[in-house]
């Protein structure tokens, strides 16, 4: 089995259409999130795929994309209704 690594995606998107599309291609990788913040366990290869793909969606001159590798599930701490992050019984395709 390959191993996931844990990774906060955000991004802040001018554009209305490029924000679409970026919600779209985020949650072909994300496990969970809110709005523009998605909780993502990638392999290398996925990591490299994902940043390709935000790539050819945003305008790095007036939009912001950040992925965040995190120390893992059982270190983040969550407040209100916040659900932990949880890699489930999904099938990745890819």
């Amino acid at each position: 089995m390959t191993q996931r690594q844990l990774y906060l995606a955000a991004y802040d998107i001018s554009c209305n259409r490029r924000l679409r599309k970026a919600l779209y291609v985020l949650r072909g990788y994300a496990s969970g999130g809110q709005k523009s913040v998605f909780e993502c366990f990638l392999t290398p290869t996925e990591k490299s795929l994902l940043l390709e793909d935000i790539a050819q969606v945003i305008n790095p001159e007036e939009d912001r994309f950040i992925l965040l590798r995190l120390a893992g599930a059982k270190h983040v701490r969550t407040l209100g209704k916040a659900v932990p992050p949880q890699d489930g019984s999904f099938f990745y395709v890819g």
